[in-house]
């Protein structure tokens, strides 16, 4: 599950990268490497995982987006571009694959109303923090549909790797 919702955000940061004339390797780096140390480490994410990757010399902005992606914890709060986007991207990319899992369709179909329709249910994907996703549509600055759909357009793209497409999703 954790190598999914990493491939899943660094699909989605990746995608905004494109959309904002970024780098894509770079915030795609930082989507798939932001939760590299949650299984092993959890009472110190991020912080183990800064440390291993500042000591193997990646890049500052990288290691900044991960510290910012949890300021309750880091003491980094969102600045640049790339942090506000995973920020943004991290807990409504999980939501987004969630929903996607429970549809006959998947991904493929998937619209704004429908993941915010769900948004709503707190008992569906109940370990997302909603007030995080809604802090993530203000940090980034969009109006919340367009967000998603940037999302959904991200992960639509790696959804045979995601597993979310119609025809992946177990009936």
């Amino acid at each position: 599950g954790l190598r999914i919702h990493m491939l899943a955000v660094e699909a989605s940061v990746r995608h905004y990268a494109g959309l904002r004339g970024a780098d894509p390797e770079s915030w795609g780096l930082a989507g798939l490497l932001h939760d590299l140390d949650w299984e092993k480490h959890p009472d110190e994410h991020p912080k183990r995982a800064v440390a291993e990757l500042r000591a193997r010399g990646y890049p500052d902005e990288v290691i900044h987006a991960i510290e910012a992606h949890r300021p309750d914890f880091t003491g980094v709060e969102p600045e640049t571009e790339l942090d506000r986007v995973l920020f943004a991207c991290d807990e409504l990319s999980g939501f987004v694959v969630a929903r996607s899992l429970v549809r006959p369709t998947g991904i493929d179909d998937l619209a704004p109303r429908s993941v915010v329709k769900k948004l709503k249910d707190k008992a569906f994907a109940a370990g997302v923090d909603r007030n995080e996703v809604a802090r993530g549509v203000e940090l980034i600055g969009l109006d919340r549909a367009e967000h998603i759909q940037n999302v959904i357009d991200g992960l639509r793209a790696r959804g045979a790797e995601l597993g979310i497409r119609g025809e992946d999703v177990q009936r």
